[in-house]
């Protein structure tokens, strides 16, 4: 396997960017032992690319990107909205000389029409991926999109849903982007996902079933770990749990239960979980 290991954003700060928290995110990722950051990018796109790309420099450390769509730019009902959005994203990623965008590019979390995906909708997707897949390809930009579960939307819940979408496109450019979490809720096991994806799974959020400490919930990592093995995987796999102790956290992220675990504390045992994998 050839893996990169990182730290989402959000394992320091809220979702809520700024340049002091992100730069304070950016030395903590460093301090940590992490090979890279995952920046999840600001909506209003107010992104100081050069700022931060010198911050990742001064502190040895590489990055990826990702977007998750509001509720304002759900495609199936903003498809002008959700791709101006998304081209906005690839232009900061390309911007801080990386390669790769993922997160919830399939609808806006939270909109909910109170019936399953239908084929118009899926038609709609699949044209705005399509767009914005050749428009990345000219940036040398790759695309991960990420499945959520079923209380967050009703478009992409499992790794399936993502992968026959992408393959309606035809765009090599488009993968998958899984997260450990919503594979607890949606997927029978964390096995068959992965080994359905192969090479098309780049990239994944690592995290428990209850957010907490690696190790300490439900999620099988042995078979998870077996099945990246399988694949050969070539990726990122970035750490994406939350703790409490980060002030505002509990609410942007409906984290009501105290966390066992302070920010640094999570970070730097989770990473050692992962590298007792490798």
């Amino acid at each position: 396997m050839k893996v990169k290991l990182g730290a989402s954003l959000l394992s320091w700060i809220t979702p809520n960017w700024n340049p002091e928290s992100g730069k304070y995110a950016i030395e903590k990722t460093a301090k940590a032992g992490f090979d890279l950051i995952e920046i999840l990018l600001p909506t209003s796109m107010e992104f100081n690319s050069k700022e931060v790309k010198q911050q990742l420099k001064d502190n040895n450390l590489e990055v990826v990107c990702s977007l998750n769509l509001p509720k304002e730019a759900h495609i199936a009902f903003y498809p002008d909205v959700a791709e101006n959005l998304i081209k906005k994203a690839i232009d900061k990623t390309s911007e801080l000389e990386t390669d790769f965008l993922g997160g919830v590019l399939h609808g806006g979390i939270g909109a909910f029409t109170g019936n399953p995906l239908t084929e118009n909708e899926a038609e709609i997707i699949v044209e705005v991926w399509s767009n914005v897949a050749d428009y990345a390809k000219e940036k040398g930009v790759n695309i991960g999109i990420e499945p959520i579960n079923r209380y967050e939307s009703y478009v992409c819940n499992t790794a399936g849903n993502v992968l026959d979408l992408i393959k309606k496109t035809g765009k090599g450019n488009l993968f998958l982007h899984l997260d450990t979490f919503h594979m607890n809720i949606e997927e029978n096991n964390f096995y068959d996902p992965i080994i359905l994806a192969g090479n098309k799974l780049k990239h994944v959020h690592i995290t428990e079933s209850h957010r907490g400490m690696l190790g300490e919930g439900i999620v099988n990592w042995t078979e998870f770990f077996k099945a990246l093995q399988e694949i050969n995987f070539e990726g990122n796999l970035v750490l994406e749990n939350f703790s409490s102790s980060i002030p505002g956290m509990q609410q942007m992220v409906s984290l009501w239960q105290k966390s066992n675990y302070d920010a640094e504390e999570l970070a730097e045992g989770s990473l050692r979980f992962i590298k007792n994998y490798m």
